[in-house]
């Protein structure tokens, strides 16, 4: 990919950090709309043009806020719902949508993607795993009839629980019980050119081992690292080790698959949680929030096994105060 990518959310209105150079060049947002007494999209837009937000993603296709995104310049993904996985496989059904979500709102509305479900395949309903492709195809199909496919991808995200083992990356592949359901996943986005989307959390890696992962790792701090003693591949952070499971299992899969691009759809850090949560908390919240941003600022977004791409990264967490105060620091950079 061209350049660093970066977004990250918060419980109703997320900040995503699409890109953050040495210099502060763009701000997404994840802008989400499950809470109470939030303002309406169309007093949403100009806080986000005030923080010099250029993307916005949609945890779904809400009319309002197409409507209210029109003629705003700002790059939009939408999302399908699992619950509507299964209606798609009507390809008129899918049509329909397309043209009422999607078409309708063109090109005023810059919409740029559609993500299909999420965590579908982790979710144990064997009748939503089995809607999931067709879904997607008949998604893109509609495009297609559109004239739309071009400008528009069509994607899902999935969970990490995919792996039968996520670490190390050398051991990694993809669960058996999956791959019947999977491989024609990956087959469409090779054809499509569309990355695979993967929800990395390494919290939940260092909650299940506090003892011997350590925290430093998990929170983007100095620390010794780890040596992969199957590739020999050095990683200074859990996030990178988890994306390269993912493309090690890609590759164990076949060569076709070796240009599929990653998209790490969440990864963030609780800020609270239950007593038995380990490390649930403000101050390590604020640590990866805070040093992932430092992180994209430096540029030092390529994982060892694709060290000639660069990773894009949606993060989800309570950060605004993260980003506000390196924004801060840029613009006190800049002046000195």
């Amino acid at each position: 990919m061209a350049s660093s990518q970066i977004s990250f959310s918060l419980v109703c209105l997320a900040l995503l950090l699409f890109s953050f150079p040495l210099t502060v060049t763009s701000i997404g947002i994840n802008y989400g709309q499950v809470a109470n007494n939030l303002p309406p999209p169309k007093n949403v837009i100009p806080l986000l043009k005030s923080v010099g937000a250029t993307k916005v993603k949609l945890y779904d296709a809400d009319p309002q806020a197409l409507r209210a995104f029109s003629g705003s310049g700002f790059d939009l993904t939408v999302s399908l719902g699992n619950e509507y996985l299964a209606q798609m496989k009507d390809s008129d059904k899918a049509r329909d949508w397309v043209k009422q979500n999607v078409q309708a709102y063109l090109p005023g509305t810059k919409i740029v993607a559609i993500v299909v479900g999420n965590e579908v395949l982790t979710s144990n309903q064997s009748d939503l795993s089995a809607a999931l492709f067709p879904a997607m195809q008949s998604i893109h199909g509609a495009l297609v009839d559109c004239g739309l496919n071009k400008q528009i991808f069509v994607t899902t995200a999935h969970s990490l629980a995919i792996l039968d083992v996520s670490y190390p990356p050398s051991a990694t592949s993809f669960r058996h019980d999956l791959l019947g359901t999977l491989t024609p996943i990956l087959d469409f986005h090779v054809k499509t050119g569309s990355p695979i989307l993967i929800n990395a959390y390494p919290f939940f890696a260092y909650e299940g081992n506090p003892k011997h992962i350590s925290l430093d790792f998990v929170l983007f701090q100095p620390n010794q690292g780890f040596t992969d003693p199957g590739s020999n591949f050095h990683y200074d952070n859990m996030l990178f080790a988890q994306v390269d499971a993912v493309y090690h299992a890609l590759d164990a899969v076949g060569i076709s698959y070796k240009k599929v691009p990653i998209v790490v759809s969440e990864t963030g850090w609780p800020s609270n949680g239950d007593p038995q949560e380990v490390g649930a908390n403000c101050d390590n919240a604020r640590k990866y929030n805070g040093n992932l941003i430092k992180m994209m600022m430096s540029k030092k977004m390529r994982t060892p096994i694709r060290p000639d791409c660069d990773l894009t990264i949606f993060g989800k967490g309570r950060f605004v105060e993260c980003v506000f105060f390196f924004l801060l620091l840029c613009i006190i950079k800049l002046r000195l």
